[in-house]
């Protein structure tokens, strides 16, 4: 697999090209900057998508008139589609997100560093990657991170459930199996996510999951795989981790695609329900009879103690995830999804006038 950062020769170090404070800060950095352009002549119309603690995400055009022939950093097959697209006049829109750089540095830049650095090499079509990095030099300095727009998160999907959308078993299994895609890719290069949540695995316009935020993911020796930080989201984590001291990280990502398989059928992450501390197994499905024989199996391997958790390249041969439905009906729900939000959206707008007209009465 080649790098999600192509090797090239830029025409300016950050002393060079950044003054002052700016170089200082984006030096750890420069590895991974692609120093030759400013990115506010090659992507355009930029519309917030999502705002988080770590900076907003964007959707932003790809300008058509981009020499994208000085995009030294892109992976060589981002590149080839973009050329394609551009040739063939297509519109076509990435996602930028934007992290503040401030005279004192930051955590955040130390932690994307790292992340970078953990990243490099690793590609494939179940996890999403950063595909370049710029320094915007415009207004308040900042960093802005090229990656492939999504459409939404599961966590996104989950909410609409409450509004009547069904995610049906199928449905379901197709979002497990893209999972663990992913999850044997991290394994064979001995990386554990430690986040994996409905809010870090998100759905592109052809219906394809990806696994994303590795901002807790750690790299460990096959021989050592033992690690004692204690990451990720209470309902989401695994009970070792949950529990404080060594674990193996290499055995908890399948525990917390588990939780979010349970939370995908229930519409809310397990144990969020009870005041009691989350258990070492599953709590009880509410109409359990609605499922497969397989999905429960499914579910008791994932609930497994550590030692005997299974791996993500057995649990692809087991019969829920093997009954997918195919990558259309993703996209026929990501339509409902937009759908009922406008729905939902139409009824509050409705419910406002109602409340200012009663007001005025």
């Amino acid at each position: 697999m080649s790098s999600p950062f192509s090797s090239g020769t830029t025409p300016a170090t950050p002393n060079q090209r950044y003054r002052g404070w700016l170089s200082e800060v984006v030096e750890p950095l420069e590895e991974f900057i692609d120093e030759s352009i400013d990115p506010r002549d090659y992507y355009l119309d930029l519309a917030e998508v999502a705002e988080g603690e770590n900076g907003s995400v964007y959707a932003a055009r790809i300008s058509e008139k981009a020499n994208l022939a000085r995009l030294t950093k892109l992976p060589p097959l981002i590149k080839a589609r973009d050329v394609e697209g551009q040739s063939n006049e297509e519109t076509m829109f990435v996602a930028i997100k934007t992290v503040p750089i401030l005279p004192s540095g930051s955590t955040k830049l130390d932690e994307l560093r790292k992340e970078l650095v953990l990243l490099r090499g690793v590609m494939h079509a179940n996890i999403l990657g950063m595909h370049a990095l710029y320094v915007d030099l415009a207004d308040e300095y900042a960093l802005w991170i090229r990656m492939e727009l999504m459409e939404r998160s599961l966590a996104d999907v989950v909410v609409l459930c409450d509004e009547g959308l069904v995610l049906q078993e199928r449905v379901i299994a197709r979002f497990t199996h893209d999972t663990l895609e992913a999850l044997q890719f991290l394994r064979s290069h001995n990386i554990a996510h430690r986040d994996v949540r409905s809010d870090n695995l998100l759905l592109n316009s052809q219906g394809v999951l990806k696994l994303a935020d590795f901002s807790n993911a750690v790299k460990v020796s096959p021989n050592s795989p033992v690690v004692s930080d204690a990451v990720g989201i209470l309902y989401w984590q695994a009970p070792e981790v949950r529990a404080g001291g060594p674990y193996n990280a290499l055995q908890v990502d399948v525990w917390s695609l588990g939780a979010t398989v349970w939370e995908l059928a229930q519409a809310a992450p397990p144990f969020a329900d009870s005041t009691d501390p989350p258990g070492d197994r599953w709590p009880q499905l509410r109409k359990p009879e609605i499922f497969s024989p397989a999905f429960h199996e499914f579910l008791r391997l994932c609930s497994e103690p550590a030692s005997s958790r299974p791996e993500a390249q057995e649990l692809l041969k087991n019969s829920f995830v093997s009954n997918t439905c195919g990558r259309p009906v993703i996209g026929q729900l990501l339509q409902q999804c937009i759908a009922i939000e406008k729905l939902v959206s139409q009824r509050e707008e409705l419910g406002e006038e109602d409340e200012q007209a009663t007001l005025m009465s």
